[in-house]
């Protein structure tokens, strides 16, 4: 370590602590940070003395604690010998650092053509939005943002559920009109203002991004024609949502199917997910 700031004339100058602030190396604010660092790697020596005061008992912590807490509770201590159970490492998560997508969108019907890029040609055609990852390099992007995306594990302790997480963005975020959580490959946990919350599943052959998938369904919200009334999701006010879009992005088409938490699937149609 180097000491960046010191504030020795706080200390008891007989604690154990100034005598550590007094020996730690200095870091130079004004110096260039690599040859410092390549320095203090080269002659660091461990400080005996700070680490002498860490425990009066290096290793017997267990056994100590469990005595002291038995005697407290006026009970006999187990006759086996008092262990700790190792702290795993916590797992490497890299943190994911994104701009915001710049998504235009062409909606024939129940078919809907993707284009993603950072910024746009003057003049493009089509529905437009703004689709940005919660963890975005500038969170300020997300006060502007039509689609809010998250992407992990569907029980991950951190967010709640899906539909919890993707309740919350919306009431933190007035402008967002829909909020996408992606579970897996091939899927994505939707909220939107009027529908509430929507399954997109494109099947387990899908190469697509999911994200794709929940911008399609908000340009189809924006700009979409009326399909027939077997293949609707029954709408919670407003225009309804079909079972199925076609979605066209990089070349390929994906069948995406929307549906309610709960739907089951029609005979004979797969994977099809029927209201």
């Amino acid at each position: 370590m180097l000491l960046a700031a010191a504030g020795e004339e706080k200390l008891d100058p007989e604690a154990p602590l100034a005598a550590f602030v007094r020996q730690a190396p200095r870091l130079d604010p004004y110096g260039p940070l690599p040859g410092q660092l390549a320095e203090l790697l080269a002659r660091h020596r461990p400080f005996a003395r700070p680490a002498e005061f860490t425990s009066s008992a290096p290793g017997a912590s267990a056994a100590l604690l469990r005595q002291h807490f038995y005697t407290l509770m006026d009970l006999a201590e187990p006759v086996a010998p008092a262990r700790l159970e190792p702290l795993p490492l916590p797992p490497y998560e890299p943190p994911r650092r994104t701009g915001p997508l710049d998504v235009r969108a062409r909606v024939r019907g129940a078919e809907v053509v993707i284009e993603r890029a950072q910024g746009h040609p003057y003049g493009a055609g089509g529905e437009t939005h703004r689709a940005v990852h919660e963890d975005t390099v500038d969170p300020a992007d997300l006060a502007t943002a039509d689609v809010i995306l998250r992407d992990g594990p569907p029980d991950d302790p951190r967010f709640g559920s899906p539909e919890e997480w993707a309740a919350e963005v919306l009431d933190r975020y007035p402008h967002c009109s829909l909020a996408a959580y992606v579970s897996g490959p091939d899927r994505c946990t939707v909220r939107t203002r009027d529908l509430g919350v929507l399954r997109l599943s494109a099947g387990s052959g899908a190469d697509a991004d999911p994200a794709v998938y929940a911008s399609a369904l908000h340009a189809w919200l924006v700009w979409g024609t009326a399909v027939p009334s077997r293949d609707a999701v029954p709408p919670r006010g407003g225009t309804a949502v079909p079972t199925a879009l076609r979605v066209r992005v990089a070349g390929g088409v994906h069948a995406v199917e929307v549906a309610r938490p709960g739907c089951v699937a029609r005979p004979g149609s797969g994977d099809s997910p029927v209201p």
